[in-house]
């Protein structure tokens, strides 16, 4: 087992045992005992009493956050001829189609986010096991399905992220920067939050919120307490 290093052992330090922090306590310490030289992200895992397994108790969805994510994001547009030019204006970064479709296939997957049109979707198929497992395949359901891909775009430079429960009823997304202020990052993961209340399943039973960690990059979690977090 490898020895903690001097940071490490300080960030643990600020950590009182057992103990479930506020979520403005909880964003104030992990700015604390972040020490990396980076500007680290700022993640957050929330734990929900769904079974991921039944179809009726899957939980998707996208969220805009308060503040965006810290982040450049870069945004491909795979669409028609005739929207190229608002895609651009929005600021995507990468806007044409075949072109694009052939560097997907010779492996090229440099970018965070593809937008594209639904008439689209069928060239793009054929690209899902190049997509898929870098979470880059279109969906309808996250927003980058859409006609309107000049909107699309925007939304996503502004700090729209979409998110789903994995196998183990967990939800994990990263919400911002350790840059932001304490009331940023708690913006953020408040935003965050209360989309997953208002998604909850009707046939969820029991505790849904079990339980909430916010952590940076390197940075132990920090239990957040779940009342303190208004629906």
């Amino acid at each position: 087992m490898s020895k903690l290093t001097k940071n490490q052992k300080l960030a643990l330090s600020k950590l009182e045992a057992g103990r479930a922090y506020t979520l403005d306590e909880a964003c104030a310490l992990v700015k604390e005992m972040t020490f990396t030289k980076f500007d680290a992200s700022l993640d957050i895992d929330v734990r929900l009493g769904v079974d991921p397994r039944k179809a009726n108790q899957m939980v998707r969805g996208v969220v805009t956050l308060p503040h965006g994510t810290g982040k450049q994001v870069r945004v491909l547009v795979l669409c028609s001829a005739d929207a190229e030019a608002a895609a651009k204006a929005a600021g995507a970064d990468y806007v044409g189609l075949d072109e694009y479709i052939e560097k997907i296939k010779g492996g090229w997957t440099d970018v965070d986010v593809i937008i594209t049109q639904p008439a689209i979707m069928g060239k793009i198929g054929a690209l899902g096991r190049i997509l898929g497992p870098r979470g880059l395949m279109p969906n309808p359901k996250s927003g980058t399905v859409t006609n309107d891909v000049a909107k699309a775009v925007e939304e996503v430079k502004k700090g729209k992220i979409d998110f789903k429960v994995d196998k183990n009823g967990i939800v994990h997304s990263s919400i911002g920067k350790v840059s932001f202020n304490p009331a940023q990052m708690s913006d953020n993961a408040r935003e965050f939050i209360n989309t997953l209340i208002k998604l909850k399943p009707a046939t969820a039973k029991g505790t849904y919120i079990k339980s909430i960690y916010l952590s940076s990059t390197m940075s132990p979690g920090v239990k957040v307490e779940t009342k303190s977090v208004d629906a």
